[in-house]
């Protein structure tokens, strides 16, 4: 299992914009065959950051992803909305500790 988590700063009056867009592709976005989670954070203090968090089978299911027209339509319209460049992060999971 693969766990991607990329970091936005969004210029402060593209934050909707952002927003919608994403609201308008999660679901197709989570139905690509090998991701098994999506969600979207924002930061506590920084309203312009964001995370999406996924998860994925493989990183071969993550670039069959990234080489897709529905990621090359999302991203091509998200990065002009940046203010910072965004910063990515692939792992993998060690350990879960439970209660």
């Amino acid at each position: 299992m693969l766990i991607r988590i990329v970091r936005m700063t969004f210029q402060p009056e593209k934050v909707n914009d952002f927003l919608e867009n994403f609201n308008t592709h999660k679901k197709s976005i989570r139905n690509s065959p090998g991701c098994h989670h999506l969600e979207l954070c924002q930061d506590e203090n920084d309203k312009n950051i964001f995370l999406t968090h996924s998860h994925w089978e493989s990183e071969e299911y993550l670039n069959q992803y990234r080489d897709s027209e529905l990621f090359k339509s999302v991203w091509t319209f998200t990065k002009a909305l940046f203010a910072e460049k965004p910063i990515a992060f692939s792992s993998k999971k060690l350990e879960e500790v439970e209660k």
